[in-house]
């Protein structure tokens, strides 16, 4: 009944407009008194009103604007609200601490002039996010002196951004405070140092938001100043069809909790489903190292399948299985250099939780080469998968490569130690060494059998279906240590740095202006298991994607609102009536 719900908003906050949409909000005019209907009803409808609209407000921020900088308006956002950034100008350092919801996200929305993104440069930490459920698009992030993004927040979305020269992290997320985080269409490059700093770096807080994800998708990472391309200590990592090339380290690092932010290491089980990936060397040195790092320690479980691992040098090993793992499994995988063989796996530093737990099916490797896991099988040997310009980085099969039509989708796990949840089969091709506009992925076509590697011969249909793999929230990463990342594979751990908790924003600085492609809408859904909602691509130019349901009490600026007031209308007009 009506009454009940006017009477019972002198003592309950409606938090959205799905308190309204019970039973209890029915419209039943007959039985009512007037008194009290229609008194109260007007001026609940209007509080509605003004309570949906001052939800929603967009921002615009350049030199030309009362707001000049990020900063101005940082502390006043609120569910749903929109910030424009002007772009050919470059703006200071900014925290944003204010929260959105996951229905009504805050988006940081970067608009090219003149072809140009805003730059967001300098300070300790260049953008600083911890607030939770945020979209941060279309921007160029640089300069930070710590960190150019600083994670620790849950429910955050980069895309369509170009994050540069970063002398230390890139983007690193926090040990603790970090929930779920989707890295998309976005290009990191000339960040990172030594071997501590790496230019993206991720965890998750497991206590704070147990089943958090860090997805990473459509991403051009390249070229770093030092350490590692892609570090993550997530519970589940989902790395999905992306160009990762040119770390000094490891192109992959997947491992444990560190034990120096205050984490317990054993608390949970951290698992990586890695699909559809183009991996290059430029140094002589191991593609990925999964189980630990001499410090935190994964004893989790990983899947690689259709990836393209290029080489650099003669001792080029694709994986280094490192302190506690539970199992490997790798399925129509392309390893290849021009130059000669490869070692496949290092396992001397392994700490296997039930033994020793690979497998592999159909997967494609250069005769001659060395530490093939015995667990393979179906494995092709050859002398020239046949790429269609592998000198210009084309990476696609010929007509006639030993890859086309020899892979599967059938794929199968060590007896007892199943992947959760894993991507049944990749449904996009990488970004071809650039950065690419939201929503323009190549969908892979299905031509026959699938092929072996991260892109498929031919053209034809392809699976229009998203995977099951949910909305995950991402956890910030932490900068431990990364013991061992001398090429020999040596056990001793080399000092990463110690927790990436710390630090705060600092003063501007300046920064170059670069990148393209525009913005798209934020992502989808979640599942029980956390996940970073859909793979397919987000379509462009939209904004956040996310919209009120139910009463129509709308979260976006100008948005909302006008079926109540039809409704007031009519109201106020049959009270004046009856009145007569």
């Amino acid at each position: 009944m009506l009454e009940s719900v006017v009477s019972r908003s002198d003592n309950r906050r409606y938090e959205d407009s799905s308190d309204l949409c019970g039973p209890e909000s029915s419209i039943r005019l007959a039985p009512m008194r007037r008194t009290g209907i229609f008194v109260a009803l007007p001026a609940f409808v209007s509080a509605l009103l003004v309570s949906s609209v001052a939800a929603a407000t967009t921002y615009q921020v350049g030199p030309t604007r009362t707001n000049k900088n990020l900063g101005a308006i940082a502390n006043s956002l609120k569910a749903g609200d929109v910030v424009e950034v002007d772009g050919n100008a470059t703006y200071p350092a900014v925290t944003f601490e204010k929260s959105g919801t996951s229905a009504s996200k805050i988006t940081i929305r970067g608009i090219k002039v003149g072809g140009k993104r805003p730059i967001i440069s300098g300070g300790t930490n260049t953008i600083e996010a911890s607030g939770d459920h945020y979209v941060f698009e279309g921007l160029e992030i640089t300069g930070g002196s710590f960190r150019c993004f600083f994670h620790h927040a849950d429910d955050i979305t980069i895309r369509d951004s170009v994050v540069h020269d970063c002398p230390k992290q890139g983007i690193l997320g926090a040990d603790n405070d970090s929930g779920s985080m989707l890295l998309e269409y976005t290009e990191v490059y000339a960040c990172g140092g030594g071997d501590k700093d790496h230019q993206v770096y991720m965890a998750t807080d497991e206590v704070a938001h147990p089943g958090s994800v860090f997805r990473m998708q459509f991403c051009y990472v390249h070229d770093a100043n030092g350490g590692n391309s892609v570090k993550s200590r997530a519970e589940r990592n989902e790395i999905y069809y992306n160009w990762i090339e040119g770390a000094l380290y490891h192109e992959l690092e997947l491992i444990g909790p560190d034990p120096a932010g205050g984490v317990d290491a054993s608390l949970k089980r951290e698992d990586s489903d890695v699909v559809g990936n183009v991996l290059k060397k430029t140094s002589n040195f191991f593609f990925a190292r999964v189980g630990g790092d001499g410090t935190g320690e994964s004893k989790g479980r990983y899947r690689f399948m259709n990836n393209t691992f290029i080489g650099a040098g003669a001792s080029s090993t694709a994986f280094r299985v490192f302190d506690g793992i539970d199992s490997v499994e790798m399925h129509d995988n392309v390893f290849w250099w021009s130059g000669g063989t490869f070692n496949l796996m290092r396992t001397a530093e392994a700490s296997w939780v039930a033994g020793e737990q690979v497998s592999g099916i159909d997967n494609w490797i250069r005769t001659g080469s060395a530490a093939v896991p015995a667990g393979w099988t179906g494995t092709l040997t050859g002398t020239d998968p046949l790429f269609v310009n592998a000198a210009a980085n084309d990476f696609t099969p010929k007509a006639n490569s030993p890859l086309v039509d020899k892979g599967t989708t059938t794929t199968a796990s060590p007896a007892g130690h199943a992947f959760p949840s894993p991507l049944a089969k990749p449904l996009f091709h990488p970004p071809r060494r650039t950065l690419m506009a939201p929503g323009t992925a190549e969908p892979r076509p299905e031509v026959g059998v699938i092929d072996i590697g991260a892109f498929e011969y031919g053209t034809g249909p392809f699976d229009a279906g998203v995977p099951d793999s949910g909305s995950p929230e991402p956890d910030g990463g932490s900068s431990g240590s990364d013991g061992g990342m001398d090429p020999d594979g040596g056990s001793s751990p080399l000092a990463d740095g110690g927790s990436s908790s710390g630090g705060s924003s600092g003063s501007s600085g300046t920064g170059s202006s670069g990148g393209s492609s525009g913005s798209s809408g934020s992502s989808g859904g979640g599942s029980s298991n956390g996940g970073v909602g859909p793979v397919a691509p987000e379509s462009g130019g939209g904004g956040d994607d996310s919209s009120s349901s139910g009463c129509g009490v709308g979260g976006h600026a100008g948005g909302g609102g006008g079926a109540l007031l039809v409704v007031a209308a009519w109201l106020l007009a049959r009270r004046r009536a009856r009145a007569n």
